[in-house]
Parts: structure tokens; C-alpha cells; sequence
């Protein structure tokens, strides 16, 4: 389900360094939410069709970054698999 919270999360996503302070105190400050509890909120939004409807350019840029994470990640742990391929 996409509700208001949704939304104001993608747009809390899109502007938060607008915000003074850091990030993480303003996550607590505007959604009562932990950071962790945020990004686990912020991670299955990604997936959302509905997220990905309401702003397309701001989920493929967070799916790209999430992705490039996961590939230094996996280099890091799995260093010869990238040699593999």
C-alpha cells in the first residue's frame, strides 16, 4: 500500500539535505522513525510500482546507487568472482 507517509518519505528522499543537521536527526525529528527503520522502509518503497510511478527519476537513482553498493560489497567480500565473469 502507498500512503501519505510513503510519499512524504520519497520526498523527505529527494530534498532531506535541504534540511540542517544531519540526516539521520532529521529522519528522527520528521518521521519519529529510527534511521534503520527508515532505510527498511526506504528499501521496499524502491521496489514499489507505486514508488516508482509517483517519482521515477528519484528511484532509478536510488536503485542505481543501492545496486552499485551491492556490487563494491560483493567485490570486497568476493574479490576473484568479478575476474570470473
Amino acid at each position: 500500500m502507498f500512503d501519505e507517509r510513503d510519499r512524504a518519505i520519497l520526498d523527505f528522499e529527494r530534498e532531506w539535505w535541504q534540511h540542517p543537521g544531519a540526516k539521520e536527526d532529521a529522519i528522527r525529528q520528521t518521521f519519529g522513525l529510527s534511521p534503520a527503520r527508515y532505510y527498511q522502509v526506504l528499501g521496499k518503497l524502491m521496489d514499489s510500482e507505486a514508488a516508482l510511478a509517483y517519482d521515477p527519476m528519484l528511484i532509478k537513482r536510488l536503485q542505481r546507487v543501492r545496486d552499485d553498493r551491492r556490487s563494491s560489497r560483493q567485490k570486497r567480500v568476493n574479490p576473484d568472482s568479478s575476474e570470473k565473469n
